[in-house]
């Protein structure tokens, strides 16, 4: 797909990897309508903010009347509310759903018309290396990230009879607000965007985006004894 001249719509694009994409887009001739849930909060110049809260339905309707031409929708925003699913709160745990699963296929549904009038589109959705394998203390994001896997797969075959390509980005640890208080290594999100970006142009259905996000598919096909092994 040829970025150039194309209408591109970004949630969660106020900061972190959403406003990388939302450069990258523009930086590569695409038009881009920048949406968060307090468009004053996106600083970008030269793309468009549009209020979207992707847990709201009435919100979601909403951005699909404002906005119009969409041929790449790039479902980025995210919660991680660092929630276990023994212990920590229902609610949090409902939030990780309905922000990546829900609000995914909410956005994904409505925008489903102006992607189909292009004739040529594109969905990018933001996964990680954590729709794979889960760790206790965040079994609520790992849980919401399977789903949205899931989703995206089920997505790629109903789409594709429209001319929608479905792309998945799975990426691990970046440096970001969500990041902030974790010591690990962390990718640089504007490299994740230009690789995300030229994924969409080269139409991959998937995009492997670091060395964690690799190793982890790597073992799937061990099973439960190699990624839980103290289980197994």
């Amino acid at each position: 797909m040829d970025i150039t001249g194309k209408t591109a719509l970004v949630t969660g694009a106020n900061r972190g990897l959403g406003r990388q994409l939302a450069a990258e887009l523009r930086d590569r001739g695409a038009r881009v309508y920048a949406a968060a849930r307090d468009p004053r909060a996106v600083d970008l110049a030269g793309v468009t903010p549009i209020a979207l809260d992707i847990t709201d339905p009435a919100s979601v309707a909403a951005a699909a009347q404002a906005a119009s031409g969409v041929a790449i929708l790039v479902n980025n925003a995210g919660s991680q509310t660092r929630s276990s699913l023994l212990t920590g709160d229902l609610a949090a745990i409902r939030l990780e759903m309905d922000t990546h699963f829900f609000g995914t296929l909410a956005v994904t549904r409505a925008f489903a018309p102006q992607l189909a009038a292009r004739g040529s589109s594109a969905v990018l959705n933001i996964l990680s290396g954590l729709s794979w394998v889960s760790f206790p203390g965040v079994g609520a994001y790992c849980a919401a990230k399977a789903a949205e896997w899931s989703l995206t797969n089920a997505l790629r075959l109903e789409l594709a009879g429209q001319g929608t390509r479905v792309t998945a980005l799975h990426v691990g640890y970046m440096d970001t607000d969500m990041t902030r208080q974790l010591d690990v290594p962390k990718s640089d999100p504007a490299v994740i965007a230009k690789l995300a970006i030229d994924g969409i142009a080269a139409g991959d259905a998937e995009i492997i985006a670091d060395e964690a996000s690799r190793s982890v598919l790597a073992g799937l096909s061990a099973g439960v004894a190699g990624l839980y092994p103290q289980v197994a």
